[in-house]
């Protein structure tokens, strides 16, 4: 079981970091690399760390799970201002969706999670809502592929 989802190697290739900010989960540096046309944070990078932070928040909230496959199954984003220089992730919590979705897991051996990232840039601009469905499965150790 991988530690972070920065462990990842299309979040390696990235440069997807863990961040240091206050209630900030994950971060993309500033580099021109990840500009587009206009001189923002293209989209697609945007995009890249918002799935990485939802797929880290359930890391973290599924830790003692072991047996566990997440996918993702549904993405809404809404772009809402340019975002410019280092992005950083959090992450809107709410807390009894998630107790639901952890005693379906049990009941169940399945569930749907929905995960809300919010970007925001090194000047505090709000860059992006997100949210993300994932469909978590537990897996038979005891089956045979």
């Amino acid at each position: 079981m991988i530690k972070s989802v920065v462990d990842l190697p299309f979040n390696q290739h990235v440069g997807i970091q863990e961040s240091d900010k206050e209630n900030g989960i994950l971060e993309l540096p500033a580099g021109s690399h990840y500009l587009n046309h206009l001189g923002t944070v293209h989209a697609s990078a945007q995009l890249a760390l918002a799935e990485a932070t939802s797929g880290e928040f359930l890391l973290r909230r599924f830790r003692g799970y072991e047996n566990i496959i997440p996918v993702v199954r549904r993405v809404e984003a809404k772009f809402k201002k340019p975002a410019k220089g280092q992005i950083t992730s959090t992450v809107v919590e709410k807390l009894h969706a998630l107790d639901n979705a952890i005693e379906d897991l049990q009941n169940k051996g399945r569930c749907l999670v929905e995960v809300e990232v919010d970007i925001h840039d090194e000047a505090g601009n709000h860059a992006l809502h997100s949210r993300f469905e994932w469909f978590i499965s537990m897996v038979n150790v005891n089956s045979k592929a």
